[in-house]
This record gives C-alpha cells, sequence and structure tokens, in this order.
C-alpha cells in the first residue's frame, strides 16, 4: 500500500520473472510493496531485457580483519559482495583470535557494524570445554565451520568433544555448519598430492561420520562439499558447494601453482563433472570466501595458505554457468538466496510482497572475470578470464548501494540468531535467559 505522500520509494519497471511473467515492483520502506503495474514513486529503474535477482546471501565468507586486515577487511570485502550481487555475508569463526569467547564474538559485531557495507550475521565457533549456552545469547546465527581436521587457521575437533557440542546445540534449537575432511599421509608438495591427501572419498567418509556421531540430533549443515559422494552421503542434512568446486579442476593449474590450493581440495574433472549431476540435491552454493594474497599465494607449494576469494565472482560465474548449461535461474536463486534464508531463519528477499527488497540487476551479456578489477584486497582471482555477468546495480533494502562501480550508503543490518539477548537483558543480568 502506497501511504504518506502517494509514492513508493521505488520502481523497478519491466522486471521479467524467472517463471516468465513481467511485471513491476515497487519498493516502500525496505520492502516490496507491489507487484503489477507499478505505483507512483520517486525513482524508477528500467530493467527491460535484464536479469533481476533477489540479493545472495553468501554464507560462508572469511572477513579476515584484525591481525589478518592485509588480507580482507569488513569494509573491502562487503564492497566486494555487493559488487558481486550478495547482499547478505555470514562471517565464518576461525578468525585471529578464533570466536569461541562471548568477548572476542562482541568484538566481532562490533567491527562489522562499524564497517560493514552489507547485511552481515557471524558463527560462532566451537571447541572443547566452551560454555555453548553463553555465546548462544551473544547472537551468532550457527555455530561454524567446526573442523573435523586441522585446516588453515582451524583445528581439528576430538570426537568426544564434537559430540558434545552437537547435543549442547541441539538443546538449543541451533544449527551447526560442519567443515568435513579427513585427510591421510603424504607430503603435500602439489595439488595432486594436496587431492589424493585430502580426497574425496576421506571427505565422504568424514560427512558419514558427522552424522554418526549427531545421535541427539543437531541441525547439520555441510560445508562446501567437493564431490558428489559427499553430497550424497549427507542424508537429509543440509548441503553447501562453492563456485570453484563446480567450475574448476586440477587441470585448471599447473601442479605446483599454489593459487589452486584449497580445503576441501579442487578435484579432477571428472569428479568436477559428477558434480554438477546431483545440481538438484545441492541446497546452497556458498563461496567460502577465502582471501590471502598475492605475496602469500607466490610462495612455495607446502607454505602457501589454502583459500581462494570468490565473493564478488560466485553470482557473476554461476549465472554465465547456468546460461551455458540451460539451467533454470530460479535453481539458483533458490540456493543463493531462499534456501540460505530459510536454513539460517534470515528474512527472505524475493519478488513478493513483504519480502525484502534487495536486489541485483544484471545485464544480458558477458564480461570475463579480471581479478585486479575486483574488490577484495586478495588482488587475484583463481577465475581469471573466465565468463561472469556481474551487476549492474544493486539495491539493498531498497537504496541503491551500488551503480556500475560506485557505491553509495545503504542501511546494513546485523542478523543475529534467536538466542541473542541484548544488551539491556545482559546488564540486568539475564544470564540464565533461553531464547
Amino acid at each position: 500500500m502506497v501511504t504518506g505522500s502517494g509514492r513508493c520509494d521505488l520502481v523497478l519497471r519491466d522486471v521479467s520473472f524467472p517463471d516468465g511473467r513481467v511485471a513491476d515492483i515497487s519498493v516502500r520502506g525496505g520492502k516490496v510493496c507491489h507487484v503489477g503495474a507499478g505505483y507512483p514513486s520517486f525513482q524508477e529503474i528500467s530493467c527491460r531485457g535484464k536479469t533481476v535477482l533477489p540479493g545472495a546471501i553468501d554464507m560462508h565468507v572469511h572477513m579476515r580483519g584484525r591481525s589478518q586486515k592485509e588480507k580482507e577487511d569488513w569494509g573491502s570485502g562487503t564492497r566486494s559482495a555487493l559488487a558481486g550481487g550478495v547482499t547478505v555475508v555470514v562471517d565464518q569463526p576461525n578468525t585471529i583470535p578464533p570466536l569461541t569467547t562471548p568477548a572476542s564474538f562482541r568484538e566481532r559485531v562490533r567491527e562489522a557494524r562499524e564497517s560493514s557495507l552489507c547485511h552481515f550475521a557471524i558463527n560462532a565457533g566451537a571447541e572443547e570445554g566452551m560454555d555453548v549456552g553463553t555465546l548462544w545469547r551473544e547472537g551468532p546465527i550457527a555455530f561454524g565451520e567446526i573442523f573435523t581436521a586441522p585446516s588453515s587457521y582451524g583445528t581439528g575437533i576430538r570426537p568426544g568433544a564434537l559430540a558434545g557440542v552437537l547435543r549442547s546445540v541441539a538443546l538449543l534449537g541451533g544449527l551447526c555448519t560442519i567443515h568435513a575432511e579427513s585427510p591421510g599421509e603424504g607430503r603435500d608438495v602439489d595439488l595432486l598430492a594436496h587431492n589424493a591427501i585430502r580426497s574425496a572419498g576421506g571427505e565422504a567418509a568424514a560427512v558419514s561420520w558427522v552424522r554418526q556421531v549427531n545421535s541427539y540430533p543437531c541441525r547439520l549443515h555441510f560445508c562446501h562439499l567437493s564431490s558428489a559422494e559427499a553430497v550424497m552421503s549427507a542424508g537429509n542434512d543440509t548441503v553447501e558447494v562453492t563456485p570453484h568446486h563446480l567450475l574448476l579442476s586440477l587441470d585448471d593449474f599447473s601442479p605446483s601453482d599454489p593459487h589452486g590450493k584449497v580445503n576441501p581440495p579442487l578435484r579432477t574433472a571428472t569428479v568436477r563433472e559428477e558434480l554438477w549431476s546431483v545440481w538438484e540435491r545441492i541446497d546452497v552454493l556458498a563461496s567460502d570466501h577465502a582471501p590471502h594474497t598475492c605475496r602469500e599465494k607466490d610462495q612455495a607449494f607446502p607454505d602457501a595458505p589454502s583459500g581462494v576469494p570468490g565473493v564478488e565472482t560466485m553470482i557473476p560465474l554461476c549465472l554465465a554457468a547456468c546460461r551455458k548449461r540451460h539451467i533454470p535461474v530460479t535453481t539458483l536463486v533458490e540456493k543463493t538466496c531462499w534456501n540460505p534464508a530459510r536454513i539460517l531463519g534470515i528474512p527472505k528477499a524475493g519478488y513478493s510482497t513483504g519480502e525484502r527488497a534487495d536486489f541485483a540487476i544484471y545485464p544480458p551479456g558477458e564480461t570475463p572475470v579480471r581479478g585486479d578489477e575486483l574488490h577484495s584486497r586478495a588482488g587475484w582471482s583463481p577465475f581469471e578470464g573466465m565468463p561472469a555477468v556481474f551487476p549492474d546495480i544493486v539495491i539493498m533494502g531498497g537504496d541503491i548501494v551500488y551503480r556500475e562501480g560506485d557505491f553509495f550508503p545503504g542501511r546494513p543490518q546485523w542478523f543475529m540468531g534467536r538466542g541473542y539477548i541484548g544488551e539491556t537483558q545482559r546488564r540486568n543480568g539475564a544470564d540464565t535467559a533461553r531464547p
């Protein structure tokens, strides 16, 4: 409904919906207020011939900062997100220091509130002996990624400790996200060895093992699975896959090139193609944006850190891939917007009245990825030269926050978990509060 001045804030004209309809989307107060013939408005954007997608939720990013700000910080990382059509990021807790105490979690929220350009949520870490209930009341959206084996800035958790954490989080009604790997022995000297040591079979076995340990049970979400075998091992738990596991393989890098080093590893072209075969089973696409500088990646393979940047290229690459493979764009929206919102309990962005007015408007053509033109401090991309469809305009809460290379102030929001009790309650000593 239009009230007050009789005008809405913004109208997107001639939006082509995934189901083939064409209509205008009217926006007021940060939400969709009407779909159909556009209301009178203060601002209009023509979307004729363009693809309009709801703003994406990237539920797996590492925004670095603190002692790692040379790699990335909240400002650079969220500029990168917006320029790629992502309006919500979910930060992971294997920071320095890790987010396993109320004090470290509160400091992370403070950093994000001060510097994030887009909406955000933050996960809490999990370790043996941790007071899960107290940390839950600080507002994490989930616990994890919880590592079943050591990875960059993350330590593996013991089986007994994992069972205890899963039970504690289950009692709170929370969600645990899992980094499932079971590395074998060997010298990690190149991409072939990295793939063999952290094998797809070991990943699938780790998924099955976590599900066996989860006897209470807790809601589980498996992060960045890299093979069809691992995806199908997850049963009815939700699973996440990254663009780099869908689009890149060992063949795309020389064996000694650390720019292709990531955990779980890049697989063979055959395993990569098999991952596309379970597209319908994949619940979520997330970038696992893990930026490292060129200087770090240029070290000898055993010394170089694992991880690649990807928040800015996730939707542009996948939209181009969907067009090429004739995959309905609706499924891309489901995996990058609607399913993450449902899993995390974040209000949905979309085309219907009352939904968050977060949108990205994409042109019909493609452009190649150029790492030095992206906004991450990493300054490089493993997808260099690959075809992508970057948005011309990004809207968050009804405000234009990005337009053809320029950024504009928005109203970023912290999406806290439902255990959050708030500052007033905390000052009043409500340390036994429950959601």
